[in-house]
């Protein structure tokens, strides 16, 4: 076929400077025929529906098989035929095509025949105001110059797209529920409704064909509290969460995508809190209005915090060994004098943990331990880049998490000292980690006259004051 410029240029020809076909042939080196048909026919636009084609859809043989698909899902599993079977079988009727062709088209066949009759596609859900969405995240930060694995608890709200998070430690009972109440207290609400997945803190037996989900007998006594309801999806069922799930990449890939420094889990709670709030000031993705304009609205039909606040603790009884240790956060711990008592009683919040004793003494109370749980930050690999190219130091993302005597010491305008101070650095990390460098930091780098920024504190003697406290000129 011509296209569609060529047509164009013969119906010109004909029409508009009445040559004849014969002229047209010869004018633009095309057939007689061709040149007859672009002229004087019409050209009328026509479906490109192309019809199946190959001796399974022409002849009988298709027809044969299909019959015998269908024949098949009557019967269990082991008792159809297998497709080696099926062409055994048309070889005996005469059949003269190959076991690929069979193969593509049973395959075809199932494709265009599901078992059970339903839609493939998914529908649009319309979400109702004050249903939420619930999942975990996790992110990364920096505390005390070492790397800390967050696990960011996110509700967002279909309706209005507004969406609230909560950093935490881990992602066990006593955090989801404190992580909730957080929630709904930065929202200033509780949603009527919240869709999960199978939490292992929230959900004890999973939805079976049977069966529907069964919750923990903790976490049912926290939703009759605040008075929510509860959606679990099936399992491997992401999509069905699928706001949430963009949303837990949003807050990683706006607010963490370099790591936020962090000193406690309270700051950056109240960080991420404001950032959020700000981050409503743009429009919704879908309705063209300002998230935040939609999250007013949806605010009305959120249930009221309760008035009595809900405790969030654990009880558990444990043995101790011999050396007062027992495991907690698969980390050892140690209890004083526990080995005195045949069972210690501990208390566990988020956060923190007490070892009570049978007697009711408390025998100790301290951070739980996967709140000190951090990683090195690879400094060693880190000034080794910097090295090769000293200029990018004041620009990098490590460059916030140098401890402050470090990186006074490398922010030098002179890149060959700069360089210099990188190698020494280098090689004092072969002993000492970067926090002790900075700790120790006037004993272990020695610069010009003694003192590591090169500074000759002697010329400054005439602002040195005496016994009496006058200055010495």
């Amino acid at each position: 076929m011509l296209a569609m410029s060529d047509i164009n240029c013969i119906k010109f020809l004909r029409n508009n400077k009445g040559l004849s076909i014969s002229k047209i042939q010869e004018t633009l080196g095309i057939n007689w025929r061709t040149a007859k048909k672009y002229a004087d026919e019409d050209q009328l636009p026509k479906s490109n529906l192309k019809q199946k084609d190959g001796m399974m859809y022409t002849e009988k043989w298709g027809e044969i098989v299909s019959d015998w698909l269908v024949e098949d899902r009557k019967l269990k599993k082991k008792s159809r035929r297998t497709k080696k079977q099926i062409f055994i079988d048309l070889k005996e009727l005469g059949f003269k095509g190959s076991y690929r062709t069979l193969c593509y088209f049973v395959s075809d066949w199932e494709n265009t025949h599901n078992e059970d009759e339903f839609d493939k596609g998914y529908d649009r859900l319309e979400h109702p105001p004050s249903e939420a969405q619930v999942d975990f995240g996790i992110m990364e930060a920096v505390k005390d110059g070492e790397f800390v694995d967050i696990h960011a608890l996110v509700m967002s709200f279909p309706y209005s797209n507004a969406a609230f998070a909560v950093p935490l430690p881990s992602e066990n009972q006593e955090c989801l529920l404190h992580g909730l109440k957080e929630l709904f207290k930065q929202s200033g609400g509780v949603p009527r409704k919240i869709r999960i997945d199978n939490l292992t803190p929230a959900v004890k037996k999973t939805r079976s064909k049977l069966e529907e989900a069964q919750l923990t007998d903790t976490f049912i006594q926290f939703q009759n509290h605040y008075g929510f309801e509860v959606q679990v999806c099936n399992p491997r069922s992401g999509h069905e969460k699928g706001n949430v799930e963009n949303k837990v990449g949003y807050v990683r890939y706006n607010f963490f995508s370099t790591s936020p420094i962090m000193n406690s889990f309270e700051e950056l709670t109240e960080t991420l809190r404001v950032q959020l709030t700000k981050d409503r000031e743009r429009l919704h993705y879908e309705k063209e209005e300002l998230i935040e304009n939609l999250w007013i609205k949806e605010t009305k039909y959120l249930l009221d915090l309760p008035s009595q606040d809900y405790p969030v603790f654990k009880d558990t009884d444990v043995k101790v060994n011999k050396y007062n240790e027992t495991k907690l956060d698969n980390s050892v711990i140690h209890i004083p004098r526990a080995a005195n008592y045949p069972v210690i009683h501990l208390i566990l919040t988020w956060d923190r943990y007490k070892a009570v004793s049978t007697d009711g003494e408390i025998l100790s109370e301290d951070y739980r331990p996967y709140m000190n749980k951090s990683r090195a930050i690879p400094w060693t690999t880190v000034l080794k880049d910097w090295i090769r190219k000293p200029r990018v130091v004041p620009y990098s993302r490590y460059n916030k998490y140098l401890p402050g005597r470090v990186k006074d010491y490398l922010l030098v305008d002179d890149l060959t000292l700069r360089k210099e101070r990188l190698k020494e650095l280098v090689s004092l990390l072969v002993t000492h980690d970067m926090k002790r460098i900075n700790e120790e930091f006037y004993d272990l780098i020695s610069g010009e006259n003694g003192n590591p920024y090169g500074v000759n504190w002697s010329l400054y003697d005439s602002l040195t004051p005496s016994e009496d406290g006058r200055i010495v000129k």
